[in-house]
């Protein structure tokens, strides 16, 4: 039976990249050393290194004003690693909440510096996102999720300030074209849209680093990490190497014009079909609802333990809700086809003809 891999996260990865990576770890490019043991100092691996910062450039459409890292730590590090380099004591940042995840960078940012909470989306369980805010033009910078992956929202358009924005895509990163220029500092796990767990990419405007007071730990200093080129201490070479695959991929298959008009069609198709359904109900505002992630619900809440088991038994991987959240998630990052979300669409409209 095919698997159709919906799940939010390490998530599905295009066939060709886990076939390179495969035949990567038995010998990478002919040099009869697996991608597992080359050394990161290699001219072999700085060349992978190379490759994958100048493709992030191509594909953000940035310059030279911006440094691109791969680092250690995933997300979640980087909650406290922005604070810690941009944010001095006595200094306000703005941060937006509009999940769980917003929620944790907001609580770290607080051991560094005071932070304003411009929008909290928790009076309508994180369904809508608020875009009338006003944000006070002595904070240093604005911090926001793109995609919240557990909720299922989606921010389409930039919040309106001049204030430095910071953002977590870790759930949407090079899912369309976006104006990535208006950003100060981005950062995002690759085990999404672009590539294996284990790295996570930094990109950083240059000219917003070294404006504060306190002394941070070397490794935590992203000036270092600059100054290394990545390699201050030994970096996750495999991930790497994935993240680099799929950055070729995403390139050959047309750049983030093409991933848009997939991921569009993808999450047209599954929402038009939720709203068709009586059996079902997607509670996230329409304007709000995210392309990467469609959360939805069984009207009759009895219904959806059956409806998760008819989903494993037909080999829908990964569909399960959020525990917090519960109902059901469908992730429908870049490498997902088409042809799973219809053949996910045929069983809800199967499930919903027995159960309506």
């Amino acid at each position: 039976m095919k698997l159709h891999n919906f799940n939010s996260g390490p998530s599905i990865l295009p066939p060709v990249v886990m076939q390179k990576a495969a035949e990567a770890i038995m010998d990478f490019e002919g040099s009869g050393l697996s991608i597992l043991e080359i050394g990161h100092r290699t001219s072999m691996f700085q060349e992978v290194m190379q490759e994958a910062v100048q493709s992030v450039k191509s594909l953000m459409q940035i310059g030279d004003a911006y440094e691109v890292l791969f680092l250690h730590g995933g997300a979640t590090t980087q909650f406290m690693q922005v604070p810690m380099n941009l944010l001095d004591t006595h200094e306000t940042a703005s941060y937006c909440d509009n999940g769980i995840w917003g929620n944790k960078a907001i609580k770290e940012a607080a051991n560094f510096g005071n932070v304003q909470v411009v929008t909290d989306s928790t009076s309508n369980n994180h369904t809508r996102i608020d875009k009338n805010f006003v944000v006070d033009t002595a904070s240093k910078y604005l911090h926001f999720t793109t995609n919240n992956t557990v909720e299922g929202t989606q921010w389409h358009t930039l919040p309106n300030t001049s204030t430095p924005l910071v953002a977590d895509m870790s759930s949407d990163i090079f899912y369309a074209p976006r104006n990535f220029n208006q950003f100060s500092l981005i950062y995002a796990g690759a085990q999404k849209n672009m590539g294996a767990a284990g790295v996570n990419m930094v990109v950083v405007k240059k000219e917003i680093l070294g404006k504060i007071s306190r002394k941070i730990p070397t490794i935590m200093d992203y000036q270092k990490h600059i100054a290394a080129g990545s390699l201050m201490n030994t970096p996750p070479v495999f991930a790497i190497y994935v993240s680099l695959l799929t950055l070729r991929w995403i390139i050959e298959e047309g750049g983030l014009p093409e991933m848009q008009l997939r991921n569009t069609a993808k999450s047209n198709l599954l929402y038009q079909t939720i709203d068709s359904l009586p059996v079902f109900e997607a509670r996230v505002a329409k304007e709000d609802r995210s392309l990467m992630n469609a959360v939805f619900f069984l009207k009759d809440q009895s219904l959806e333990d059956p409806f998760l088991s008819l989903c494993k038994a037909e080999g829908m991987v990964g569909v399960k809700g959020y525990r917090t959240v519960g109902g059901v998630r469908v992730s429908m990052y870049n490498a997902m086809p088409l042809s799973s979300v219809q053949i996910f669409c045929d069983l809800m409209k199967h499930f919903a003809s027995k159960h309506g």
